[in-house]
């Protein structure tokens, strides 16, 4: 018998809410194949088997909140799966006789007894929001009601009519509470500092311009500016590893590995997720590109694994690409700084010898720790950045 455990989702995730069973108890599993989903303040994911056999036990329901290492279930390697059974069918009464029928007064069951054992997360979101839990249909095993069917149970019920009140309530997701925890935290934790720099990009849109069919065609992905930027960054990363630290206490940690996080908004633009690109700086345009393509595919999917968003060294958000000009992003703790980068568009500059020309121009917004980086080293950092995009001549097929 196998024990299945709650995973480590992060080096700062001491737990997670397991949303939904993939599989039923006595059903066949295979190695690898998706076995339950979970949700964290870091990712939604799909959990896999780590072994085959037949689920044989499940130990944490749908919708409950548990510690990281915790048992929810266990497989029977070398079990048998269990066929459902039709139910059998009334014998046949060659004559009915009807029974006295009683009147009976019913009462209603306790939540608990109509709808199966409640998770302490579904009773949270019920007493908060008002809910009678009998009202609401349990789609988790045995009918049990998750977090999903109290979710869906308020997106569909008529908002309370209040006197001049104009104005819809819902709650937030784990993911969006999570977000805000982490805000807030990193604002309370690190002495923020933004510097801009304004980037000619005109290089690098004409040399994106000229090969991006080509690219499209041979790699099977499109060719967009962010690897270009994380290539500068890496490199930049090289020359001035102080942003690629984080401290502990009173000592600096230097990170040997450059493993940048991208930031990925989600659809609607209801979360973020910061899925990482290990070895960043042993990656060229090419690798960089295939591996953003790939992180916010499966972030979008749920399908990103615990270790890709977890021991990021130095983060990119691009917000230029929502036609943001510039912003001040938040560090991803524990790290020390954070690059944004502002949409790439055409603007008239004043070149050599004072001529006006029109070049491709984005603005990058590096936000800092001051406790650690000192405003000259992070524009040196940022000239670093600038140097290598306006002079850029690494072949990208």
């Amino acid at each position: 018998m196998t024990d299945v455990v709650m995973p480590q989702m992060g080096e700062s995730i001491v737990e997670g809410t397991l949303t939904k069973w993939l599989k039923k108890p006595g059903e066949r599993v295979e190695r690898d194949e998706l076995l339950f989903e979970i949700s964290t303040d870091k990712v939604d994911t799909e959990i896999p088997s780590p072994v085959a056999g037949v689920l044989a036990q499940v130990l944490v329901e749908e919708g409950q909140t548990v510690a990281i290492n915790t048992v929810v279930g266990r497989i029977d390697e070398g079990g048998v799966a269990v066929a459902a059974t039709p139910a059998p069918e009334p014998e046949a009464v060659s004559e009915p006789v009807p029974a006295p029928a009683p009147v009976v007064v019913e009462t209603p069951a306790p939540a608990e007894e109509s709808a199966g054992p409640i998770s302490p997360l579904v009773r949270r979101m019920a007493r908060d929001h008002s809910i009678d839990l009998r009202l609401v249909r349990g789609t988790g095993m045995g009918g049990r009601i998750t977090k999903q069917d109290v979710e869906a149970h308020l997106a569909k019920a008529p908002a309370p009519r209040e006197a001049g009140a104009k104005v819809r309530i819902e709650p937030m997701s784990v993911m969006r509470q999570r977000i805000a925890e982490h805000m807030l935290a990193s604002k309370r934790t690190s002495a923020h500092v933004t510097t801009f720099h304004r980037v000619d990009m005109t290089r690098v849109v004409r040399l994106r311009a000229r090969v991006k069919e080509d690219f499209q065609a041979r790699h099977g992905f499109a060719l967009t500016y962010l690897p270009f930027i994380a290539r500068a960054a890496a490199e930049a990363l090289r020359a001035y590893p102080l942003l690629n630290a984080s401290i502990d206490g009173a000592n600096i940690v230097y990170h040997n590995q450059i493993d940048i996080g991208v930031a990925v908004a989600l659809e609607g633009g209801y979360g973020l997720i910061v899925p990482v690109i290990r070895n960043a700086d042993e990656k060229n345009v090419v690798g960089l590109q295939r591996a953003i393509v790939d992180l916010a595919t499966r972030a979008r999917t749920k399908q990103l694994k615990p270790d890709e968003v977890q021991g990021g060294t130095f983060s990119i958000t691009n917000f230029g690409s929502f036609g943001s000009l510039f912003a001040t992003p938040v560090i991803n703790q524990p790290q020390v700084a954070i690059l944004g980068v502002g949409a790439v568009e055409k603007i008239p500059v004043v070149i050599e010898d004072d001529a006006i020309a029109i070049r491709s121009v984005c603005i990058l917004g590096l936000s800092f720790d001051h406790r650690l980086i000192d405003g000259a080293l992070a524009d040196l950092f940022c000239q670093k950045v600038k140097a290598i995009l306006e002079t850029w001549s690494e072949d990208v097929l």
